[in-house]
């Protein structure tokens, strides 16, 4: 499995995800890996606007969107 080493990390910061993941009962490496794990499953803006254009438009008749704004008023 593949290694990250940070250099010249700011004490500071150190220090408060030691505390973090102390708080949850883990070792900074378990606390790390789930955090950077679930910032790599959430793409990016620019990759969001990359899928979005490769994507058809769709077309939604203006009589359905004036219909869903009208019951989004009555709920």
């Amino acid at each position: 499995m593949p290694n990250v080493l940070i250099r010249d990390l700011d004490p500071a910061v150190h220090s408060v995800l030691s505390a973090r993941a102390e708080a949850r009962g883990q070792s900074l490496q378990q606390y790390l890996t789930a955090e950077l794990t679930e910032l790599a499953a959430k793409p990016t803006l620019e990759e969001l606007l990359l899928e979005f254009s490769h994507r058809p438009p769709q077309h939604i008749p203006r009589e359905e969107i004036i219909k869903a704004l009208h019951a989004g008023r009555r709920d």
